[in-house]
């Protein structure tokens, strides 16, 4: 996992740096991650209901904050095992 995309989709939705984020969907190799942007940047183009919007947005940080920690994890799990 690159914990740099997780950081760059936080950092372009907070924001609101729509063409960054989409340019982030296509670039990434996380393919949950990608999922996630496509659904909210189509809800906030296409959707009238406010609901829907801020279901999507939630879940994509939802999933930033839990990839975010997995990859924390990874980090760790990684240092630790290479300093023994």
């Amino acid at each position: 996992m690159n914990k740099t995309d997780y950081d760059r989709a936080l950092y372009y939705t907070h924001r609101s740096q729509w063409d960054n984020l989409l340019i982030l969907m296509v670039r990434t190799e996380d393919q949950f991650l990608a999922k996630k942007i496509e659904q909210f940047l189509h809800a906030y183009n296409f959707e009238k209901d406010y609901a829907v919007i801020e279901k999507r947005l939630y879940s994509l940080l939802r999933y930033i904050d839990h990839a975010n920690e997995a990859a924390g994890d990874d980090y760790l799990e990684t240092a630790v095992t290479g300093s023994i």
